[in-house]
Formats: structure tokens, sequence, C-alpha cells
């Protein structure tokens, strides 16, 4: 008993000083996103918005103005013989310029869509969807800033 209970303390002990840190603490230091200009779908642009804000660090000399475009579609893909639609593809593109160095970034998501016979649960499925857009697009763009950003400092 004693011994599993000497092993025990010695393997927490080892594995507590394991050197974890977070994967984006030390990129996040890199960039600083200090003013946002968005055009577009509104339900897209707020989520970008609230996923790009955390990485307003004023103390950062690195601050990078950016415009953000979106563009968001519902497309009809299929309809049945009595001309109901089946499914939908939602598409979400946005083009980001980053204004110092004028350069565009474009990022596409799309997903595909079943007719819901409830309106207001297809609403909701959508905005999800969007949310989802906005999160993948936010991850996106920040490693791509982080890759920018180390280019121009070497």
């Amino acid at each position: 008993m004693i011994k599993k209970i000497l092993i025990s303390l010695i393997i927490i002990t080892i594995t507590a000083n394991c050197g974890f840190t977070p994967i984006y603490s030390s990129k996040n230091s890199l960039i600083s996103i200090e003013q946002l200009n968005f055009s577009g779908d509104r339900i897209l642009n707020n989520y970008l918005r609230s996923n790009l804000n955390r990485y307003k660090n004023e103390a950062s000399p690195k601050k990078m103005f950016l415009e953000i475009e979106t563009i968001y579609q519902k497309n009809v893909l299929s309809k049945d013989a009595s001309g109901e639609i089946n499914k939908y593809e939602l598409v979400a593109e946005v083009i980001i310029t980053i204004k110092s160095s004028n350069q565009k970034i474009k990022f596409k998501e799309s997903k595909i869509m079943k007719n819901m016979n409830n309106k207001s649960d297809e609403r909701t499925y959508e905005n999800s969807t969007k949310q989802t857009f906005a999160n993948i697009i936010a991850s996106n763009l920040i490693e791509q800033l982080v890759i920018i950003k180390q280019v121009e400092t070497k």
C-alpha cells in the first residue's frame, strides 16, 4: 500500500512540471489586431468580431489594421418532383485586407444543409453554421497573420 502511494506521489511530482504552455501563448504576443472594419453579412461579422477581439493588445507595438468583407450565400442544390427544396449549400467567403501591406487573404467555407419543415429550427441551424464558419476562419486568419508577422520581422 505504501509502495503504491509512494509511486503515485513520484509520478505526480514528475508530471506536474512537464512544461505545458498554451498553444497561442507565444503567438498571441506577436500580433495585435487594433482596428477592424467589417462589411457584408451582419451575423457572420458579429461572430468574427467576437473571435478576433481576443487578439487586441494595447501594449503591443505591432498593431494590425484589417478590413473584412464577408459574402454569405444560401444556394439551392436540389428540389423534389413537386418543386420543394431538399438541400441547400451554405457558403461563406471572407476577404481580409491587411491595410499596412495591402495584402489580401481569402477564406471560403461551405456546408450542405437539408431543408427543414420548421423554419425557426432552420434559421437556428443556419446561425450555428455561421458561428462555426466564423470560428474556423478566425483561427485560420490568426495562423496566417502570425506567419506574415514572422516573415516581416525577419
